[in-house]
């Protein structure tokens, strides 16, 4: 439907939408990566083990996960506007009534069920699908751009919810990380936020009209060989195979740092205070990781990239085991943390690439169920191998050891053979989907 912005002189209008969900990346990111904050005071204040804290994180990253390609059907189905809107609302109210955790069932509800699957809604996947249909040549720069917003949740927030927490307490905290969503983020999403250029009369990047060989205005690109029309159909290549397993490890190699790290980095003689700023400080520099890696994929390829990203963090994991003293933190942060976000938008991206955009909501959300798993188990072991052995170098070396295949089953990928962007324009007047 074309309509009077078609013609404006103004930004294109997509980048309001990039700006929008950069913000809501940060705040509701930065809030859900602050659980590792309360893991030691809540475990101190209710004589919980590390095992039975860590299975409540653990729960609601599997929830997350499992949750996330229903919630990528009904974006595909309504638009993600609605579904975004939803997820921040609960995920608001939720993160309040942690502050009135009494038993661990209550944690293990309210964090493992009701707020992991509303930030399946208001989810990273979801927002980079929202991004891949306002944008297609600069698709990955948008995403990274996203995803840098959650890193600088983890920059900002992860340190100022440890001030909060030691200047006031744990309950405090909770709330003023849900007030923070509520008052901040929803608001500007219910202004900002919309589904399609279509509906504002505009064209993907901004463009001044489609390409001739586009039926509709879903696509601008070539059909791929794999362009799936149904999210099952993907399922049947390789290439989801090899995205979805490399996927896993991230998880399990990131949320274990999520919940873990802080507590890790105290056990090793730093400060509370120093260790949230150094998770603030790998967070903060994934934002030029995030946005490196987008920019850079859009004009090099994406699995190349992907490789060298899950190569880069097992190097990190290595420093951090084996560099003495708080100095192998450091070392960590600041190399994993041009990696750690980064996946993000490459994933992201080369499954539009592939696969199209008919179905990319379900598809990345199937995908993000590997993601999930990973985190999942990676968050539970790490848990129960540090009540038995008393620390967490065996759950980081493991950690650390499985980015290596990760490595392998990104840099494998046959892009240039099934990626829309090596595809050869379609003869005038056919119709290819998005």
């Amino acid at each position: 439907m074309k309509g009077p912005l078609e013609n404006r002189t103004g930004p294109y209008y997509g980048w309001y939408i990039v700006a929008t969900c950069v913000f809501l990346a940060l705040v509701t990111t930065g809030a859900r990566s602050s659980f590792g904050v309360f893991v030691i005071p809540m475990s101190e204040e209710f004589e919980w083990s590390r095992t039975t804290i860590s299975f409540a994180a653990a729960l609601g990253t599997l929830f997350n996960g499992v949750t996330q390609p229903f919630l990528g059907r009904v974006f595909d189905g309504i638009g993600g506007r609605k579904v975004i809107l939803a997820g921040l609302v609960v995920t608001g109210l939720a993160t309040v009534l942690l502050s009135l955790t009494f038993h661990i069932l209550f944690l293990m509800f309210i964090s493992g069920f009701v707020i992991a699957g509303a930030a399946s809604a208001a989810s990273l996947t979801n927002m980079g699908a929202l991004l891949a249909r306002w944008f297609r040549r600069r698709r990955a720069t948008v995403v990274g751009f996203n995803a840098a917003g959650a890193s600088a949740g983890g920059l900002l927030l992860v340190p100022f919810a440890m001030y909060l927490l030691q200047a006031t307490n744990w309950r405090v905290t909770w709330v003023v990380l849900g007030v923070l969503v509520l008052v901040l983020a929803l608001p500007i999403a219910f202004f900002f936020l919309r589904d399609n250029p279509g509906d504002m009369g505009l064209y993907p990047d901004g463009d001044p009209e489609p390409p001739k060989d586009v039926a509709g205005g879903g696509g601008s690109t070539p059909r791929g060989p794999l362009e799936a029309d149904r999210w099952s159909d993907s399922f049947r290549s390789l290439p989801i195979w090899q995205v979805s397993l490399a996927y896993f490890i991230c998880g399990a190699t990131t949320f274990i740092l999520s919940v873990h790290f802080v507590p890790y980095a105290i056990e090793r003689g730093v400060s509370p205070g120093m260790a949230a700023t150094a998770f603030g400080l790998m967070s903060g520099l994934n934002v030029a990781g995030s946005i490196g890696a987008g920019m850079l994929s859009d004009r090099f390829g994406r699995k190349n990239l992907l490789a060298l990203v899950y190569f880069t963090r097992g190097c990190a994991y290595i420093l951090l085991l084996l560099v003495p003293s708080s100095l192998g933190l450091w070392f960590f942060a600041i190399v994993a943390g041009f990696s750690w976000w980064a996946t993000a938008p490459l994933t992201t991206s080369l499954t539009a690439d592939v696969y199209g955009l008919r179905a990319l909501g379900t598809i990345s959300g199937v995908s993000f169920v590997f993601h999930q798993l990973g985190g999942f188990s990676s968050v539970l072991l790490a848990g129960f191998l540090h009540d038995l052995t008393g620390s967490y170098t065996v759950p980081f070396a493991i950690a650390g050891a499985l980015l290596f295949p990760a490595a392998l089953f990104a840099f494998t990928i046959q892009e240039r053979r099934y990626s829309t962007r090596y595809q050869q324009p379609a003869p005038a007047g056919a119709a290819t989907g998005g």
